[in-house]
């Protein structure tokens, strides 16, 4: 797992970067919670989605965003943390020039940077978002979405109600050729302290399932 530093628009970022040993292997790139709400790609379900990744063959990053850890610069209200995302996309894909699958995943507020990446890089295939905050954001700008994904919520998640992701799922799914796996963790909450587990089976089926049939298929250790 090792450190990573690249260049951002605010100065250097941190990152942990696994490198597959599978040739021309997919790519995933990994975002955290609010930095302002003590997110880092430390976060457990972070890690989770990193590892998960990882365990499928794909080559990931995970990164720390403007200010946080030893990334410089300062917080940003999303709009730096876009510019930051897409920095580490393209650190990613600098060390990968041959790959053809790319897929971003994000937790919290890492979903909605995610989302907002999705938009601007149309080589993106697939994405993961862990507790959206559809409550705290407007999400309209996905109109159209290029592309389904997974969507999972806490079903006592009290910062993001499952209802308002909920909403959002329908919308997306109310738009031409597009399909998102919803998932509700039971008795989970904002934190998912007891699903990671959980949520790390999802994302393996739900990328497995999409990838079936493509060029390239991760192998899983």
């Amino acid at each position: 797992m090792p450190e990573v530093m690249f260049a951002g628009s605010a100065g250097r970022l941190e990152g942990r970067y696994h490198h597959s040993t599978e040739p021309n292997a997919p790519l995933a790139l990994i975002l955290h919670p609010h930095p302002l709400h003590g997110g880092t790609m430390n976060n457990r379900i972070t890690y989770t989605m990193y590892r998960t990744f990882q365990k499928m063959g794909f080559s990931v990053l995970r990164y720390n965003s403007r200010g946080v850890g030893r990334s410089q610069g300062r917080y940003d209200g999303g709009l730096g943390e876009i510019a930051d995302a897409a920095a580490a996309l393209d650190w990613l894909q600098m060390a990968n020039t041959n790959s053809v699958e790319l897929w971003i995943s994000g937790y919290s507020f890492g979903a909605f940077i995610g989302m907002q990446l999705l938009m601007r890089r149309p080589e993106i295939r697939g994405w993961v978002s862990v507790a959206p905050p559809a409550n705290h954001y407007d999400f309209g700008f996905l109109a159209p979405c290029p592309c389904g994904g997974l969507m999972i919520a806490g079903e006592s998640d009290n910062l993001v109600p499952k209802e308002e992701i909920e909403k959002l799922v329908e919308k997306l799914n109310a738009q031409k050729g597009i399909e998102v796996d919803y998932r509700v963790m039971p008795g989970a909450n904002h934190i998912f302290a007891e699903q990671a587990d959980m949520i790390g089976d999802a994302i393996e089926d739900h990328v497995s399932s999409m990838i079936k049939g493509r060029s390239l298929v991760p192998t899983i250790d």
